[in-house]
């Protein structure tokens, strides 16, 4: 037997704690484990047994990254169960933080989690030392993004301002109108993003992915739609545990979720594009094409042009309503409480967050579910990585390191909801 070991001792530029594991037979691929050993953290515990406007505080700390998917899938269901649908300005302002959770999460990972992999540096601050202006440019837009999580947020990190029927607070006007300068700054420098990536040297690999993520009648999916998927889902949120499954291996302490019928799939960005380029603006099409997209993309490598092209989105979407905000009579609807169940789920930057509860007639939470988007993803990644690999083995062992680093991160990855810490063996077996 010969075996042949990749090991990366601590992989950055991604959440979360885990391993990969590839071995070979015979020159060829017979196995693949991404192996997440992450504490369990409880949080559908947690849950239970708390009163059902604690529930977008509790789930707000799953992600510090992406806190408002968590808030907004959680509301979503309570608001299903007690009857109640927010609209007009106030699902405005929940569109609207989204825009700044996709902006400052987005641009964190296109320039300083992705981009040194593409242009060959360890990190970011390398990065910054030959591309400061990019580095600049890429800390401005996050700070953007995060300005209106905090705005709209109460604060950037796990923010508290949001809750069932609405928000404790709404901004006027005038807060928001001082945003409109540095959006319009935004727009062109998201382009400049946008131009920027689209000019990186990406690997030939693309996969007959199955695509799921939200449609929405007349826009670009963010917190609102039903299931949908280029191989014929299309379904309400209360199906969703019909046709998905949530199943346990031995290597990982994350569940992994398949499709009952076909098995593996994929979320996030690229997912989004796929099945929702006819409702991004117009003017974000032209950019897309413009940087040498189709409107199918296949090659996750190129993930990071896409996420480029949905900041550009996030951006064209907050100046619209913040243009057009009237600030509403009340920050938000009266919601009692009533016995059911309820589902939520929103477009986190790294795909579907779904949630479904249970609750009593008294309000208490007696059930809880939360799907995160990296657990849905976690069979793709494995599979992205034995194909990968199969067609790599005659690479030297730092160049092969380097690119099954690269593929995992094309996923933006949080163990953590994903992966600090990588251990890559691969085993030759005669």
């Amino acid at each position: 037997m010969r075996t042949r070991t990749v090991r990366v001792d601590y992989l950055a530029r991604v959440e979360g704690e885990g391993a990969f594991h590839i071995k070979v037979k015979d020159n060829r691929v017979v196995d693949s484990k991404f192996r997440i050993f992450e504490p369990p953290r409880f949080f559908e515990a947690f849950l239970r047994g708390r009163r059902f406007e604690e529930a977008p505080d509790i789930t707000a700390r799953i992600c510090g990254i992406c806190p408002i998917a968590y808030q907004s899938s959680s509301v979503q269901a309570m608001e299903e169960i007690c009857g109640v649908k927010v609209a007009g300005p106030l699902r405005d302002l929940r569109r609207l933080i989204y825009c700044g959770e996709w902006i400052e999460s987005h641009v964190l990972h296109v320039y300083m989690l992705h981009l040194p992999d593409f242009l060959g540096y360890e990190d970011a601050i390398r990065l910054a030392k030959d591309h400061p202006d990019a580095v600049k440019r890429g800390l401005r837009l996050k700070k953007l993004g995060n300005d209106l999580v905090r705005v709209l947020g109460g604060r950037e990190i796990h923010p508290i301002n949001m809750r069932v029927g609405g928000f404790y607070r709404t901004p006027s006007r005038k807060e928001f109108e001082t945003f409109l300068p540095e959006l319009e700054w935004a727009r062109e420098a998201a382009l400049e993003t946008i131009r920027l990536v689209s000019h990186l040297e990406f690997p030939k690999f693309e996969r007959d992915y199955e695509f799921v993520s939200l449609r929405h009648g007349d826009e670009y999916p963010m917190n609102e739609g039903r299931l949908v998927s280029n191989k014929g889902l299309d379904i309400p949120l209360s199906e969703y545990f019909d046709h998905f499954e949530e199943r346990h291996v031995s290597h990982s302490n994350a569940l992994q979720s398949v499709l009952k019928a076909r098995g593996a799939y994929h979320v996030g960005p690229l997912a989004r594009y796929n099945l929702n380029f006819d409702r991004l603006f117009p003017s974000v099409q032209q950019a897309a094409r413009d940087a040498g997209l189709a409107e199918t993309c296949r090659n996750p490598f190129q993930s990071i042009i896409v996420r480029s092209v949905e900041t550009l989105q996030a951006v064209e979407e907050a100046v619209r309503i913040i243009e057009g905000y009237q600030p509403p009579e009340t920050p938000a609807v009266r919601v009692q409480p009533r016995e059911g169940v309820g589902h939520g789920c929103t477009e986190a930057p790294r795909g579907i967050c779904f949630h479904r509860y249970r609750i009593d007639s008294k309000g208490i939470i007696r059930d809880a579910r939360i799907i995160p988007p990296t657990s849905q993803n976690q069979v793709t990644i494995e599979e992205d990585l034995l194909d990968l690999v199969s067609t790599k083995l005659a690479l030297p062992q730092e160049k092969l390191t380097w690119l099954c680093e690269q593929a995992i991160r094309n996923y933006d990855p949080c163990i953590s909801c994903a992966t600090h810490f990588l251990k890559l063996t691969v085993e030759q077996v005669t």
